[in-house]
């Protein structure tokens, strides 16, 4: 419910007052469980966060390629994203606040020492290009990030099609093969 009001009205017009009138319970139980509103909020966004790797965990557990894993990955964050577009908006609108941003980036860190031991063991395998599994890795993560924002929360678009978009970009980069040997000297 509160997580609702926060996406709907956003984060500055939401009182305490809103959240328990909507709760259907008084101030006391609200100030029981949480000192502030700003309190709140973060437990809601830590929560969130901790869903979506849950989310992502559960989608790659029995898959033994790397390479697998990490399109399921991808997969999962784009339907959770999807699936929770009101965490997905308070997600995005702490990212621009001052007080929540530092929580944001240290999710988005541990979403990137997540994939780290897929992307290093799809490198190991010979499965994914010898590049820095740390850019690498930030590289999926935002582009799946920026790719569930812009195309499904904003423009609407059905979550496997923007999956099987940023699996494609992700997993084949962006030039053709023949097109990579040209320009980087390698083989895609």
């Amino acid at each position: 419910m509160a997580a609702h009001l926060f996406a709907t009205e956003g984060y500055h017009p939401t009182s305490v007052a809103d959240v328990v009138d909507g709760l259907g319970v008084g101030k006391g139980v609200f100030y029981w469980y949480f000192a502030s509103k700003e309190e709140l909020f973060r437990q809601i966004l830590g929560d969130a966060q901790r869903d979506l790797r849950r989310a992502q965990r559960q989608a790659i557990a029995d898959e033994p390629d790397p390479v697998r894993r990490i399109e399921a990955g991808i997969r999962a964050a784009v339907t959770w994203l999807d699936s929770n577009r009101e965490l997905f908006v308070l997600l995005e609108f702490a990212r621009t606040e001052e007080r929540f941003a530092p929580l944001i980036r240290l999710g988005e860190e541990q979403a990137v020492a997540d994939a780290l031991p897929h992307v290093k063991a799809g490198i190991d395998a010979g499965l994914i290009r010898r590049e820095d599994p740390l850019v690498v890795a930030h590289a999926i993560l935002g582009l799946t990030q920026h790719l569930a924002r812009a195309l499904v929360l904003e423009k609407g678009r059905p979550a496997e099609d923007v999956a099987d978009g940023a699996v494609s970009l992700c997993l084949g980069g962006i030039l053709a093969p023949a097109a990579a040997e040209r320009r980087l000297g390698r083989a895609g």
